[in-house]
């Protein structure tokens, strides 16, 4: 028997703490059916003996306190809502207990933004990591120490476990019980929940903003301009000229307050421009090619599936306009 912390959180997502309950549970049942003994022993472990949600709206009650429990296999952080520092701030007790359990030989799974929360034990420093896409620059900016997977869905790395979205942690889920009993037993329950179990990106749920926040006014002027002009063509050199800087320091700070290269940035613009018309317009992949300033198909659907993890046409196909029948 496995037994598994589930975090009853200060702040708490409900729907995505109860996806992981259930999955698990759901498990259990599936090995039940076998005639086999049951894995997860899943409980609610919170700070206090009663945990008030969403404005007093909902009362829960753990299973156990942080200090009744000797001992776990796995911890799973799920995602605080409303403000993440705020999120940090009102569930520090939980930091101190997940480290010292992990020290015991506990794995660790943080789902969606709870990453945020497992970042501040320390435990991702140098482990490969990921969260919701976008959280993305905030959890960069607060753990510089993590290595974060930005197109991943599911990370594993050591007895740590990460997952993106809120929803899509599910998949992470289905990724612990395959892991634990089987694949089989991961199919069965991926069935009952109606999720696709073979997914393992979340690119192409992103969507770009440029990051402004930096305070680099030059540097913010370039963003704006390669954004009202990505369908021309843009060079480095141009950009110095127009903006009055020396190329390596324009490239040197272009990259240090957005995270990106130039020539990334304006790859990044053209699909999410590319990606709406795919979703909004009746165009063909070549008119929308055309559109966003590619001249040539391959370098256009390479650029676009390196930032979406899928072809265009698998993406019009997915998310753009439904034929009236």
């Amino acid at each position: 028997m496995k037994h598994i912390s589930i975090l009853l959180l200060n702040q708490v997502n409900l729907g995505s703490m109860e996806n992981a309950r259930l999955g698990l549970l759901e498990a259990n049942e599936y090995l039940k059916s076998l005639g086999k003994a049951p894995l997860f022993d899943v409980q609610l472990i919170g700070m206090s003996e009663v945990v008030q949600l969403n404005g007093g709206k909902f009362s829960l009650k753990p299973d156990q306190t942080i200090n009744q429990v000797k001992h776990t296999d796995l911890i799973i952080v799920p995602p605080v809502q409303f403000d993440i520092r705020s999120g940090i701030a009102s569930n520090q007790d939980f930091i101190p207990w997940i480290r010292y359990h992990f020290c015991k030989g506990t794995e660790v799974v943080s789902l969606c933004l709870g990453a945020f929360i497992l970042g501040s034990t320390g435990l991702l420093d140098g482990k490969k990591c990921v969260t919701h896409w976008k959280a993305a620059d905030q959890f960069q900016k607060l753990f510089p120490n993590a290595i974060y997977q930005g197109s991943e869905l599911i990370t594993d790395d050591h007895g740590v476990y990460t997952g993106g979205g809120a929803f899509s942690s599910a998949n992470l889920i289905l990724y612990l019980i395959e892991k634990f009993i089987n694949r089989d037993a991961a199919i069965y329950c991926s069935k009952i929940f109606q999720i696709d179990i073979g997914r393992i990106s979340q690119s192409e749920f992103i969507i770009f903003v440029g990051q402004k926040e930096h305070g680099d006014e030059p540097i913010i002027q370039i963003q704006e301009f390669v954004e009202r002009n990505f369908q021309e063509k843009i060079s480095v050199d141009a950009l110095s000229d127009k903006f009055n800087l020396v190329r390596r320091t324009l490239e040197r700070r272009f990259k240090f307050a957005t995270g990106n290269t130039l020539l990334e940035y304006l790859q990044k613009v053209r699909v999410e421009a590319a990606k709406r018309h795919l979703e909004k317009s009746k165009r063909t992949i070549n008119e929308v090619m055309y559109d966003v300033g590619y001249s040539d198909t391959k370098a256009f659907r390479d650029v676009f599936k390196k930032y979406t993890g899928i072809t265009p046409v698998a993406y019009k196909q997915k998310y753009g306009l439904v034929e009236a029948v």
